[in-house]
């Protein structure tokens, strides 16, 4: 499971642009002045081969009582139970002052692993300006430049190296070398997640109730369906940013993130009585960068009239054009309808996700789609493309090996896309394509 660490300090520190950083986005907003991130933001970073989920929190002023303020120091709180480390973030060149002091007593009486840094040090000489956040007492203060770079790598390293080494015998969470089927079911609160596992379960193993929030974790039930082993994962509800204050929920978001990553197939359930949301839209796009496959199910069906059933049609088309190749399903969870063909698409998602593509059989469908249609020719050089293979499973991964291929545009891309998806019948499972040119030996 991907560690998970926490960026804290009080406002304007520097968090969002670290967090930005880490993650390689622009998710977070950044402008120069206090207070502007106010919920919990989450996105996924990498260093070298190791993978993290970072944790970006509002300016954390711990003895707040009232206000934004308080109910930003308790989404900060929120995102500090959730860490397995916290990066507590200071300003280098404002110093010290009495909100850090509160932060660090707050942070050393949880006893969680902490790392301090000092944002902005750029130009700096690191030696008697960071001396006086030594009083902290949180040992060693590493100096780093969010904005431009410097020293995060070693920072990120510094804190998944405070944490305990993985277990030798952990699960390997791309493999299935036990049999087992990984299935989680993803989707908003209360849009009936519970209700599907019951149903499939033949019995009321979950809490079911038409409340937002009944479910606070990832719960995990074995099955077994024609011979198939699975194990059902129910996710609490990913609400919308500012939605997730009640402390009860503080594990829900991370672990659902979690769960979804460890998965090998997701079902997202949609409510067709409230329609296709900017939500549904978010957790879909976290389920399509994970590259786990994924079967779309369209809950409630029999609750709305025709009217609606165009609406909600005509969202899909709008807000989750990007998962056509995912199935959809109208069904009934609380009626069991349509539950047999789901199974069937689910299946089938799977076995795409683990796909074997031969090398000669990969190569001789590109030559024969270039064939069909060339590369379009960017100045003066046309892409050529020599041979491809399969570099990954779950998601199915294509490597393609030529010449210029930096130019190929992405509608090139996706027609390649649409000609490997059909000949090798891959069904609600992402599909990415690798470019990789030959490097030239007359370079030097």
């Amino acid at each position: 499971m991907k560690p998970v660490i926490a960026l804290v300090g009080r406002p304007n520190v520097g968090k969002s642009t670290l967090f930005n950083r880490l993650t390689g986005t622009r998710d977070a907003i950044v402008a120069d002045f206090a207070g502007l991130t106010r919920d919990r933001h989450y996105g996924n970073g990498r260093v070298g081969a190791r993978e993290f989920i970072v944790i970006d929190t509002g300016g954390f002023e711990p003895t707040a009582e009232s206000g934004i303020y308080r109910e930003m120091a308790k989404q900060t709180r929120q995102a500090v139970a959730e860490s397995d480390v916290v990066i507590f973030v200071v300003d280098a060149r404002a110093g010290l002052s009495a909100q850090d002091h509160d932060i660090a007593n707050y942070l050393r009486r949880l006893g969680k692993p902490t790392l301090l840094v000092a944002n902005k040090a750029e130009g700096m000489q690191q030696g008697l300006q960071l001396v006086e956040f030594f009083e902290l007492g949180l040992g060693e203060v590493l100096p780093v430049s969010s904005a431009h770079g410097q020293g995060v790598r070693s920072m990120v390293e510094t804190a998944l190296d405070l944490l305990p080494p993985p277990p030798e015998d952990a699960e390997d969470p791309d493999g299935a070398d036990d049999g087992v089927i990984r299935l989680a079911v993803a989707g908003r609160p209360n849009v009936g997640k519970s209700t599907l596992i019951n149903a499939w379960l033949g019995e009321e193993r979950l809490v079911a109730f038409d409340m937002p929030g009944t479910t606070r974790d990832a719960i995990t039930v074995p099955f077994e369906r024609e011979g198939r082993r699975f194990e059902l994962v129910d996710t609490a509800g990913l609400r919308r940013k500012g939605r997730v204050f009640e402390a009860i929920e503080k594990f829900s978001v991370v672990k659902t993130l979690q769960a979804i990553e460890r998965a090998h197939v997701v079902v997202l359930l949609l409510d067709a009585t409230q329609g296709v949301t900017d939500q549904d839209a978010h957790i879909a796009g976290y389920i399509l960068e994970s590259g786990r496959a994924v079967v779309l199910a369209m809950n409630k069906w029999d609750a709305v009239d025709s009217y609606q059933r165009e609406q909600v049609e005509r969202q899909m088309e709008n807000r989750l054009s990007f998962l056509k190749f995912a199935p959809l399903h109208l069904i009934s969870a609380k009626k069991r309808q349509g539950l047999g063909p789901l199974w069937k698409s689910i299946a089938q998602a799977h076995a795409s996700a683990m796909r074997k593509m031969p090398t000669p059989q990969l190569t001789r469908l590109l030559q024969e789609s270039v064939a069909f249609q060339a590369p379009p020719k960017t100045g003066m050089y046309r892409s050529k493309m020599r041979y491809a293979h399969q570099g990954g499973m779950n998601p199915p991964v294509i490597v393609i090996h030529g010449n210029s291929l930096e130019q190929v545009p992405e509608v090139y891309r996706r027609f390649l896309e649409g000609r490997f998806r059909k000949a090798f019948n891959l069904i609600g499972t992402p599909l990415r394509i690798e470019f990789r040119t030959a490097s030239n030996p007359f370079d030097e």
